[in-house]
């Protein structure tokens, strides 16, 4: 099972496009921001409801339909309908992704007796909004990747990661200049096989590996 997919990274922007104001003086303080830097925000709502709208309408129930189409899903103050309506949807969604990450740690923590201790340093020591500088296909199945992780949450400097024994690799976009966001990884007979969700563009990546090295790059 894959547990951190496009699908599921899509459904968590429409939560965070669903973040409402908690108060009609915080909706008025947002408006009075826009209207000093002369934006013209019932632009920019549309905007962003149009740049949202194809995943709007496939993860939310059609009872927030009709606000998708007639624009006031976010170019209004909430109602209470509206506000209710968000919550609920919210909590559920909350709900299922605490279970599908309780999930997978569960899966993880029962299986990395069987990883690589170098493919366990690499899932733990979090590579989240690392951008991808360079990959090279080498002799002797070697797969080499350049990440800059001075923007991320633990290297801070510049990495190349060294995946030796590789017998796949599935890269669905050019992967230079994408954001490597979240991970998952699986025990292989001789090895892993470690999944990777990217942004800039959103896509999957797959590498199946007997091991891997960590080097810093001054």
């Amino acid at each position: 099972m894959r547990y951190f997919t496009k699908e599921w990274y899509r459904e968590m922007q429409v939560s965070g496009f669903l973040v409402l104001p908690e108060t009609r003086e915080e909706w008025e303080e947002e408006l009075a921001f826009y209207q000093e830097e002369g934006i013209d925000y019932q632009s920019r709502f549309q905007q962003n409801l149009e740049e949202m709208k194809e995943d709007l309408l496939k993860f939310l129930p059609k009872s927030f339909h009709k606000y998708i189409h007639n624009g006031t899903l976010n170019s209004k103050y909430p109602s209470a309908e509206l506000r209710n309506l968000v919550d609920k949807w919210q909590e559920d969604y909350e709900n299922r992704m605490n279970q599908l990450w309780a999930e997978y740690n569960e899966y993880y923590e029962s299986t990395k007796h069987r990883l690589p201790k170098s493919a366990i340093n690499l899932v733990e020591n979090s590579l989240h909004d690392a951008v991808i500088l360079s990959t090279e296909m080498l002799p002797h199945d070697t797969f080499t990747m350049t990440l800059d992780c001075s923007g991320g949450f633990h290297y801070f400097t510049k990495v190349k990661l060294r995946f030796t024994g590789v017998s796949h690799i599935q890269i669905e976009q050019e992967l230079n200049g994408a954001y490597w966001l979240y991970d998952e990884i699986y025990p292989k007979d001789e090895g892993f096989e470690l999944c990777v969700l990217l942004d800039s563009p959103l896509s999957e990546l797959k590498i199946v590996a007997r091991d891997v090295l960590i080097d810093d790059i001054n």
